[in-house]
């Protein structure tokens, strides 16, 4: 009987965004790992520089960490066994299809069609109003044995990428993502754990960029904390909502990926989509917001995400109300109006059935 050690994991990154650069930086500290930049430029500057001066600037990067440009180069690295590597996909939504169907093309040439993919975004394509794993399956119907999963949870990328505690969710149906990614990331400041609920993980990271909006917004207009509270509430009952339509588990929402993550985009400091509601509800608009540099997902697939819901119908009230003043130039407290006008209802079941006593 063979009890030689499994050969040690390799990772490779694609992707040197916010979030693709704090995952290579925390899987580095485990095992052999690349992180891939699109553009030579800026890959150049992280290894000169090892920091991520446009999305991390003052996180050192490990030394340990590879960087490359060369997509080619970033497979290679992964070495000869796929049931030893682990691809991470930190591109945004809008990049899915055009990188699964690279790797589509480029994994089988390599033998390495089984590899375990994982990706970070979180949304819906603008265009299509897909998920993610809708997106990846279809860009890659090629990719015989196709091992996938999402990777998400409550977590800024510069805390990650600074070594803080974290917890996170990857959700596959198959084991050997779920196995990849826990050996690459578990461990120290950063905890994984395993669910199956692809769908209801990824709602979860699409609808909280929302509703985070909405409670900038709201925290911009000054309204108060119990507003902010009566939101997140609401807000994981509008999630929940969808998901269930969508063939996602009650639980999933009452777990890392849903409460976790909406209470800590709706309120964290370091929110990007929480601070472009508290933008619009200081008064400014989008368009300047948006020029100023700032990126917020729950602004790009808000509009989908309503479109999906409405093909479905599902009501989402405040992702309404969030369109309504993104896109329709509606005014903050117009919205804020129209949500307390809704007709008064009951939260959850009804009164519990009792059987008469004998």
């Amino acid at each position: 009987m063979d009890r030689s050690p499994p050969p040690a994991l390799r990772a490779a990154v694609l992707g040197a965004g916010s979030w693709g650069t704090a995952l290579a930086a925390a899987a580095a500290r485990r095992h052999p790992t690349l992180l891939w930049a699109r553009d030579p430029a800026q890959a150049q500057q992280l290894q000169a520089r090892r920091e991520n001066t446009r999305y991390l600037p003052d996180v050192a990067l490990p030394a340990a960490l590879d960087i490359s440009a060369e997509l080619d180069h970033a497979l290679d690295f992964l070495g000869p066994d796929p049931d030893a590597a682990l691809i991470i996909l930190g591109v945004p939504v809008a990049g899915m299809s055009g990188i699964m169907a690279e790797l589509a093309r480029r994994l089988p040439a390599r033998g390495m069609a089984r590899t375990p993919i994982v990706w970070t975004c979180k949304g819906f394509e603008t265009e299509t109003a897909r998920l993610p794993h809708e997106i990846a399956h279809q860009a890659a119907a090629s990719l015989q044995g196709l091992a996938c999963g999402v990777l998400s949870g409550p977590s800024f990328a510069r805390e990650v990428a600074q070594g803080l505690p974290v917890a996170l969710t990857v959700a596959s149906d198959d084991p050997r993502v779920t196995r990849a990614t826990t050996s690459a990331l578990h461990g120290g400041a950063v905890r994984v754990y395993a669910s199956q609920d692809v769908v209801g993980v990824e709602v979860g990271g699409a609808l909280k960029n929302v509703i985070a909006v909405a409670c900038g917004i709201s925290d911009g207009l000054a309204l108060g904390t119990n507003a902010r509270a009566a939101l997140i509430t609401r807000g994981l009952a509008e999630m929940a909502r969808f998901g269930a339509a969508l063939g996602a588990r009650a639980e999933t929402f009452a777990g890392l990926t849903g409460l976790g993550d909406l209470v800590l985009t709706a309120t964290g400091e370091l929110s990007r989509n929480r601070r472009v509601g508290l933008e619009i509800g200081a008064g400014r608009k989008l368009a300047d917001i948006l020029a100023s540099g700032v990126t917020a997902e729950g602004v790009r697939c808000a509009r989908a995400a309503l479109e999906r819901a409405r093909a479905l119908d599902v009501e989402l009230p405040i992702t309404e109300a969030v369109c309504a003043v993104l896109f329709d130039g509606v005014a903050p407290m117009t919205a804020v109006s129209a949500l307390l006008a809704r007709e008064a209802r009951q939260e959850g079941p009804g009164p519990c059935h009792k059987e008469p006593s004998s």
